[in-house]
């Protein structure tokens, strides 16, 4: 039986222009890659995020799509789109969770590990 599977890596850019240390505001972009691996067309519908910084501070993003978009993506095709957050830790992490519908209204989820947001300052 033809299954969906969306697969996401997730690529980390700190962003030195956009904190303010001093203030505890750390900024980060993430470039997220979605590549339906699956054997039927799916489509992303909405996010759930759940960003976590070094106190143990946790917030939870929840929305439709990603930057605008709900893409549709055939066996094969890949989706990939940046976006920012901040944190009032110079570390953290983020995981979610994609929502996703088949072409024939099933559900099915795309799960984003968890991966580490780290300032160079925190580095040393």
């Amino acid at each position: 039986m033809p299954k969906p599977e969306f697969t996401c890596s997730v690529k980390v850019t700190p962003l030195p222009e956009q904190s303010q240390p001093d203030a505890g505001v750390h900024a980060f972009a993430y470039t997220v890659t979605i590549r339906n691996s699956g054997d039927v067309p799916g489509q992303l519908i909405a996010r759930h995020w759940i960003i976590e910084d070094a106190h143990g501070k946790t917030e939870e993003v929840r929305g439709l799509g990603v930057v605008g978009h709900q893409p549709l993506l055939k066996p094969g095709e890949e989706f990939e789109y940046t976006s920012w957050t901040r944190l009032a830790t110079s570390a953290g992490t983020m995981r979610g969770t994609y929502y996703c519908m088949t072409e024939d209204a099933h559900p099915f989820e795309a799960a984003i590990g968890s991966f580490t947001l780290v300032a160079p300052s925190s580095l040393h």
